[in-house]
């Protein structure tokens, strides 16, 4: 191919989706953590009720009917938040804002892998750490790299964990960059980071809809940072990167809080069981405060239980990188889904004993 590219860009390999089959497949997908249930009803109905003026002009430069609904909610002022076409774009603002050639992206791993590809777009110098073998936090090795960005998702995909808020304040007070808390599940978690925003000035929080409030088609997600962080952010967002729709039904999801808990609630509960279930068979499997649980077989070949899976039209995620290689990531979908997953996983196991449990 000619040399039409960035030298960092032929080098690099894209972020990879998880699969995403034809809607009415009949396929079980348990593999890109979207709620199993629908939105809110008052996000559809406020769907259905726009008409074609809200599409003919562009819409708020920063989503303030979003915004609006949002600062209601959590409490905390308008100018405190940044509105994005779902995280990955505001991952995005950050990095371009932020990271240069000798400027480090820093982030503990295993975890969201579009870390990595962000930053090696932007050609930024990028620092993995390696979480411990139960994910403990690398505080101090992420204290000594002092990014210019730091990550942490948290809870962690894909191990499902939650980071301290300790760890996280310890973080930020050493930090002389911005430390980015990426809470993209933290409507399934026990705790979360928003008072931390409050303290520091080099903190921004990213939370997105696509979890909790089963909107994942609609690309919408929102920042919390202080005012004179976020200035320099707006700086680097698209002039109209939030669609009129995407605000509309965003503010009425947001505003639904009591549908988004009860739906959170339920996933809750069929996670608990299904770690009960999985356990049973002989899995090893990972505490979690997200909707998906990181599981390993014993034999520790997850790319053939991944396949075997597939193949009886139920797709779990398989990452086949360090660290990750002999695991599956597998999202909490309904109590049926769940137990039709069990009962594969059980039938696979009988029929192949010598390479899914330890007999």
């Amino acid at each position: 191919m000619p040399d039409y590219f960035r030298s960092n860009i032929q080098a690099m390999a894209g972020y990879t989706p998880g699969e995403q089959p034809k809607h009415g497949s009949g396929i079980i997908k348990l593999n890109s953590n979207e709620n199993p249930y629908p939105p809110s009803p008052k996000a559809i109905e406020a769907l259905g009720a726009i008409d074609g003026e809200c599409l003919r002009r562009y819409p708020n430069p920063y989503g303030n009917e979003f915004r609006k609904a949002v600062s209601h909610v959590l409490e905390i002022p308008l100018d405190w938040i940044i509105v994005g076409n779902g995280s990955d774009d505001l991952l995005n603002i950050v990095i371009r804002a932020c990271a240069e050639p000798g400027r480090a992206v820093v982030y503990p791993t295993p975890t969201y892998v579009l870390y990595q590809t962000l930053t090696q777009i932007q050609a930024a110098e990028m620092v993995e750490i390696s979480y411990g073998e139960q994910y403990e936090l690398p505080l101090e090795s992420l204290i000594a790299a002092q990014g210019a960005v730091t990550f942490i998702a948290s809870p962690n995909s894909p191990s499902g964990h939650g980071v301290a808020i300790a760890d996280l304040r310890k973080l930020a007070a050493h930090l002389a960059g911005i430390l980015v808390i990426d809470e993209a599940y933290v409507d399934f978690a026990e705790t979360n980071a928003l008072e931390l925003v409050k303290e520091f000035e080099n903190v921004l929080l990213i939370r997105t809809l696509s979890k909790g409030y089963s909107l994942a088609g609609l690309r919408l997600s929102f920042g919390i940072g202080q005012p004179n962080l976020l200035s320099e952010l707006f700086k680097v967002k698209d002039s109209y990167n939030i669609d009129a729709i995407a605000c509309v039904v965003g503010a009425a999801a947001m505003l639904d809080q009591d549908y988004k808990n009860a739906c959170a609630d339920r996933v809750k509960a069929s996670r608990s069981q299904l770690t009960v279930d999985l356990r049973s068979l002989g899995f090893q499997v990972w505490d979690s405060q997200t909707n998906f649980l990181l599981m390993q077989p014993a034999h520790h070949n997850a790319e053939f239980l991944y396949q075997q899976l597939k193949a009886k039209n139920i797709l779990v995620r398989y990452f086949n990188q360090p660290g990750l290689e002999d695991k599956l990531r597998i999202t909490v979908g309904t109590d049926s889904q769940n137990q039709i997953l069990v009962e594969a996983l059980r039938q696979i196991a009988f029929s192949n004993p010598k390479n899914v449990v330890k007999l």
